[in-house]
């Protein structure tokens, strides 16, 4: 999947990194061996894509894989350009979009227990919320918002958003808060992308719908149903929607690099620490490779969603033109992969980290990979490991 286009920062231009001559010099990591003699050589072909992705725009990588031989943890690069430290097996980072599955299941399996309905209209939730400018939460289902066909603007490609946060004007608005009545609002000063169901475009506006609707009808903050529905009952200890007034990776993590303007002379910055309601339910998680593979392989599984909704959930729609190889359901995303297996998962970038997820339908072989910068190829990792080249 395109993840730096369809995360949840993707909207962002010409972030490529670049850092002084010599930082990728620690050797890589070697594959920590799981379950079984000989485990990390049936993945000699991932850890040797990994070790190509390694370069200047893509200081470090952190990859775990799941199979039927067992776990393999592996990473390649640098975590921490100024220490030259490497990157760690077992990193905390900011999965970006990846939070968008976590929402949609909540919503989900609020469905299933008949507290809402995907064909309810948003108005009827959050009345008075999207209108303007041609928006109107009374023609827009809940369904449209999860698989972005809703046709509402997405908030991160407003020109004032971006110069707050795609730009050097970051480094000062790093630590803001930012409220989602406040993200809604910016998205609904300009005219939808198209009529309800008439399209498709990613909008990180539709999840801060989304995220709003779940406390409307629960009573309880997204994050807080996230950890009661999902994060707990699967042992997720490494994963977390951390509150506006916490801005710090937990450990062990490394750091994320990004440039924040399109110069070629541009300053690489460290922009570990920010503010996640910058991102809000459209993107605020911080997790792992180990509890991702356990969160989609679970969900995949059947044990997060009963069958109707997790088919619902697997209903996909096109992407356009460019994007024949991946659909997007509901907050889930199907791709092949060059040698025709069919995975499933999500993908999300946001400052300085760029992730991917995804898993064979039956959950029995899962990968998760993560770069520290919005750079990366994923999907030369992907493609070794789920076709051995």
């Amino acid at each position: 999947m395109p993840v730096r286009r369809r995360g949840l920062m993707g909207v962002a231009a010409g972030v490529a990194m670049t850092v002084a001559a010599g930082a990728f010099a620690a050797p890589a990591l070697a594959g920590e061996s799981g379950r079984g003699a000989g485990h990390g050589d049936r993945h000699r072909a991932t850890q040797k894509a990994m070790e190509a992705a390694v370069n200047e725009e893509a200081p470090g990588v952190t990859v775990q894989v799941k199979d039927r031989h067992g776990t393999w943890n592996s990473a390649a690069g640098i975590g921490d350009v100024e220490r030259q430290s490497p990157r760690g097996g077992h990193d905390h980072y900011r999965v970006g979009s990846i939070s968008k599955t976590f929402l949609s299941t909540v919503v989900l399996q609020l469905v299933a227990e008949g507290e809402l309905s995907l064909d309810d209209k948003v108005g009827r939730w959050l009345p008075g919320v999207v209108e303007g400018n041609g928006h109107d939460g009374d023609r827009i289902t809940v369904r449209q918002l999860l698989n972005h066909t809703s046709g509402i603007y997405d908030v991160l490609t407003d020109p004032g958003v971006q110069d707050t946060v795609f730009t050097e004007k970051f480094l000062a608005h790093r630590y803001d808060t930012w409220t989602p009545e406040q993200h809604v609002a910016i998205a609904m000063r300009h005219e939808p992308d198209f009529d309800p169901g008439e399209g498709w475009n990613y909008s990180n506006t539709n999840y801060i719908l989304a995220g709003l609707i779940i406390e409307k009808v629960t009573g309880e903050a997204y994050a807080d149903e996230i950890r009661r529905r999902i994060v707990e009952p699967l042992d997720l200890g490494g994963t977390s929607v951390p509150p506006s007034t916490d801005f710090r990776l937990p450990e062990p993590s490394s750091r994320a690099y990004m440039k924040l303007s399109g110069a070629p002379d541009a300053t690489t910055h460290d922009v570990t620490e920010l503010n996640p309601s910058l991102m809000g339910a459209s993107g605020g998680v911080i997790s792992n490779s180990a509890d991702l593979n356990r969160f989609n392989t679970a969900l995949l599984r059947g044990k997060l969603l009963p069958k109707k909704q997790l088919a619902e959930m697997k209903r996909t729609v096109p992407q356009g033109e460019g994007d024949e190889d991946e659909g997007y359901g509901l907050g889930l995303v199907s791709r092949t992969t060059k040698c025709g297996t069919v995975v499933w998962g999500n993908g999300g970038d946001v400052h300085g980290s760029t992730t991917m997820m995804l898993s064979t339908e039956d959950g029995r072989h899962a990968l998760t990979a993560n770069f520290n910068s919005m750079e990366g190829d994923l999907f030369a990792i992907l493609n070794a490991e789920f076709c051995g080249k």
